[in-house]
């Protein structure tokens, strides 16, 4: 089964991109978004986040929302900031953020491929957040939002990846943040077909993260294949916006916990819990941060101690389970289900996630307000644990990993219609 094509991209002209380049929709809140597209009619925001441009009072999920956000679209059409290609093509997007440079061949993937396991997930999602994107993609007759695929590395596809970087780029801009993002089309039609053959050989694709977009484009297909009487299944709905990365790239930071309360334990009572399964010492932010697997770090009462596993802890873990011998199950299992009853973190209100791009000052903070009691920071989940427990068809626990960079929303648009 072919995994990927190239598509007729939606995408702004050279001039515009940096303009038009969004963050994710699923990385800023409202009011965040709003005031970073208030001043900037061609933020892309205004399309993946359409909510900006309603009054508050207007629930997130109001269908009024998506129509704005298809009325954005069709805008932004009209006026030439988002013009369409005339012929398929393949896309080679660069992310440089810092000392770290990833980059990523963006196509269209097979939504057959992805339900039947060709492309494979690793995450449980959420209902309401997979009907979000639904109704999101419907309005809009388009997939604005690319998810974010890695695959084994092959040394073929980047030879190939390698050529297309020798041209010259479509965009080339450095965000807010001093990430640079550079774009490029491949116009060369061999060099093209070369790349969807190298990709022929790879056996797996891995969600790593997008799984809601993934499941949602799942839907999609489905409802558009049940309304086409005359379906053939090359039809655009049959695919997927995506940008695959190989793993040997990737960069995955570490994605910490905040919790409310100790459960009643007052913090000498909880320490001393702890020393069950954790040699304790008193450290200090500069020096907290986990630098193996199997090691911890805790805040509270504005102190920073590290938790280094003891040989008590080490000899419960099941180390032929790629599930459960994840830092993220170890916490869960040693730490949050025994001594703060914390069972379910995906709705339990007593805890919250931080991702690693925020860094521990940001942990301190939250905790120094009073709102919370305490903070556990955690070493960066693999991308070869993510690969081995999406190969086993396991979930990992949630929020076990933040992927940076991010990719910028508004670079392309797989239209559907």
């Amino acid at each position: 089964m072919k995994l990927i094509k190239p598509f007729r991209g939606l995408r702004p002209s050279r001039e515009l991109a940096a303009k038009v380049a969004s963050d994710p929709y699923d990385v800023l809140n409202r009011e965040e978004a709003f005031e970073l597209a208030k001043d900037n009619p061609l933020s892309f925001l205004h399309i993946n986040k359409p909510e900006i441009d309603m009054d508050a009072s207007v629930d997130v999920h109001d269908q009024s929302v998506y129509e704005k956000g298809r009325e954005n679209l069709d805008r932004f059409q009209a006026e030439g900031t988002l013009k369409q290609d005339r012929e398929e093509k393949l896309y080679v997007y660069k992310q440089v953020m810092g000392e770290h440079e990833q980059v990523g061949l963006v196509a269209a993937a097979s939504v057959d491929a992805y339900e039947n396991n060709l492309i494979k997930k690793h995450e449980f999602t959420r209902p309401v957040k997979e009907d979000d994107r639904v109704n999101h993609m419907v309005a809009l007759d388009a997939q604005v939002g690319p998810v974010f695929l890695t695959y084994k590395a092959h040394v073929e596809v980047d030879a190939l990846i390698t050529r297309v970087m020798a041209t010259d780029a479509e965009y080339d801009f450095e965000a807010e943040d001093g990430t640079r993002h550079v774009f490029w089309v491949v116009e060369n039609v061999t060099l093209s077909a070369d790349i969807e053959a190298a990709f022929s050989k790879i056996k797996h694709l891995y969600v790593a993260d997008g799984h809601h977009r993934s499941a949602a484009a799942l839907r999609v297909k489905h409802l558009r294949q049940k309304q086409n009487p005359e379906h053939r299944g090359d039809e655009s709905y049959n695919y997927f916006l995506v940008v695959l990365f190989p793993d040997n790239q990737m960069q995955i930071l570490d994605y910490n916990r905040i919790v409310k309360d100790l459960r009643g334990a007052d913090s000498a009572e909880f320490l001393e819990k702890l020393s069950a399964n954790f040699d304790i010492q008193k450290t200090d932010l500069q020096a907290a941060k986990p630098d193996s697997a199997r090691d911890f770090a805790l805040y509270l009462d504005r102190q920073w101690y590290t938790l280094k596993s003891n040989n008590n802890l080490t000899s419960q873990i099941d180390e032929a389970n790629p599930v459960s011998s994840l830092d993220v199950s170890i916490l869960q299992d040693c730490v949050f289900t025994p001594l703060l009853d914390i069972v379910d973190q995906r709705t339990d209100k007593r805890v919250d996630f931080v991702g690693g791009i925020r860094g521990l000052a940001e942990l301190e903070r939250r905790v120094d307000t009073g709102e919370w009691a305490a903070a556990f920071a955690l070493y960066p989940t693999s991308i070869e644990s993510l690969m081995s427990i999406a190969d086993a068809d396991e979930v990992m626990p949630p929020k076990s990993t933040w992927f940076e960079p991010k990719l910028k929303s508004g670079l392309v648009v797989h239209k559907l219609d």
